[in-house]
């Protein structure tokens, strides 16, 4: 069977993302890596199916052992890591496997998996982003500013060269999600491949 695809997407916090990947998966019939954490869980999550959570020794254990294709601990508490194998076995069945991950990880994925297609989504502006963050209703005034500061940054950092091979603006979802679809499509063809 072909060998899948590795596709990454990272952009702010309310740039649409995680909206654009399930139409994305729904739409190449892939899979999305459950991520591991040690954080607890939130209301409704499910343990194997939207985290899989372990205790931090686990983890760092895990991180020790090289289990991790990402990893980072978020604001210097919560881990978070992609398990390198389940990775491995989906692309391995020939399947596109999604990852929704920040800047710091898809520059590990980029030097671990060179040939994964990277894809940073970005807001038509600040001023849009701050809306949406406004209008989802999950952060307070200082919540949204840190936000922002903290999607600046994010910009600055996927501009590295050759991290992301294209920038998505999401400033229309069905065009922001057609062009992630022939940008997956494109790297997946023969002619896509360098």
């Amino acid at each position: 069977m072909a060998a899948g695809l590795l596709v990454v997407m990272s952009g702010p916090s309310g740039v649409g993302k995680t909206t654009i990947a399930h139409r994305v998966r729904d739409a190449v019939d892939g899979v999305f890596s459950v991520s591991v954490t040690t954080r607890a869980p939130g209301p409704g999550e499910v343990d194997g199916e939207d985290y899989t959570f372990v205790s931090e020794a686990t983890f760092d254990d895990m991180v020790a052992q090289g289990s991790f294709l990402e990893h980072a601990k978020v604001f210097g508490r919560d881990g978070y890591g992609t398990p390198r194998d389940a990775v491995e076995a989906h692309l391995e069945a020939g399947r596109v496997v999604l990852l929704d991950i920040d800047v710091q990880g898809a520059a590990q994925v980029r030097a671990s998996m060179p040939d994964a297609c990277m894809i940073f989504i970005l807001p038509p502006s600040d001023e849009v982003l701050r809306q949406r963050l406004t209008d989802r209703g999950r952060d307070d005034a200082s919540a949204i500013e840190r936000r922002l500061a903290e999607a600046r940054r994010e910009y600055d950092a996927a501009q590295a060269p050759g991290l992301y091979n294209r920038f998505v603006v999401n400033d229309e979802l069905d065009r922001a999600t057609h062009d992630v679809l022939s940008t997956i499509r494109g790297h997946a063809s023969p002619a896509g491949q360098s």
